[in-house]
């Protein structure tokens, strides 16, 4: 059945230098025509890599419904795609910054909006020099896609509570939009295998391709599945993979997707360390 596949394109390219949408829409427009029903793209991929100094800049943060906001929105509904972007959005009620992934269906309607929790700060990552941790856990997206979706950023990973939350909400694939070295990739590798494993689910990840700014970004985007098997590694600006139900279905099944969680339990543990 249709409904127990999804088809992502990983999208390994940013788009700050595309004011108008143009390049985006024909990489969308490229996606589609793959037979992509979802295209994931690296984090902020409408901002160059500004964190790469510890200087601020206002235009680089928009409001709620900003223009980049609005330029993702109108390029997936022109195709009829899915799409996982991001920007930086200013709270409307305190101007604070995040760095926030938006889940666009096919009609560019938003459906889940997520902020970034766990900010790196250091040379060619200044992230809290530009916005502040994120401070609601991530839901799971159930009524958008084939498969229910979850959305981590980056440095999230290195975290795996979001993964744990998400698979127990029931997510069946977790995108990863980030913006990694090529030096450490074999370490953001390993720790997405293990957070597919933990979790149960798909793992993507998408990276944004080259250096920007002084900050040594580049390395490959990549697909794992629930077992930890990686499917697809790629440096391509466009591939597409082939997400199955059945699998996910079968990891649940085996040792240590059928082990039960404790949630409980787990928030015992955490409310002691607040005490």
């Amino acid at each position: 059945m249709a409904d127990d596949y999804l088809h992502v394109a990983l999208i390994t390219e940013v788009f700050f230098d595309d004011p108008a949408g143009e390049r985006l829409q024909r990489a969308l427009v490229d996606a589609r025509s793959r037979g992509a029903d979802l295209a994931l793209l690296p984090e902020i991929p409408l901002n160059r890599w500004s964190p790469a100094s510890k200087q601020a800049i206002d235009e680089d943060a928009e409001e709620l419904g900003g223009w980049r906001q609005v330029l993702m929105a109108e390029a997936a509904k022109s195709v009829g795609i899915g799409l996982l972007g991001g920007a930086i959005i200013r709270d409307p009620d305190t101007g604070i910054r995040y760095n926030t992934a938006l889940l666009y269906d096919g009609k560019g309607i938003c459906h889940a909006r997520y902020r970034k929790i766990h900010l790196p700060e250091e040379e060619g990552y200044w992230e809290t020099s530009h916005y502040m941790p994120g401070t609601e856990p991530p839901q799971a997206v159930s009524d958008t896609f084939s498969l229910t979706v979850g959305l981590q950023i980056c440095s999230d990973v290195n975290r795996p509570q979001g993964f744990q939350i998400l698979s127990s909400e029931g997510a069946e694939v977790i995108f990863v939009p980030r913006a990694t070295p090529p030096e450490t990739y074999e370490r953001w590798r390993l720790i997405l295998r293990a957070n597919a494993i933990m979790s149960g689910t798909y793992v993507l990840s998408t990276n944004r391709p080259r250096p920007e700014g002084g900050a040594p970004i580049g390395g490959p985007s990549v697909a794992i599945d629930p077992f930890g098997q990686v499917l697809m590694e790629t440096n391509d600006p466009i591939a597409v993979v082939r997400l199955e139900r059945n699998v996910i279905k079968q990891a649940s099944k085996d040792y240590p997707g059928y082990l039960d969680r404790f949630p409980s339990v787990y928030a015992k543990g955490w409310l002691k360390l607040t005490e």
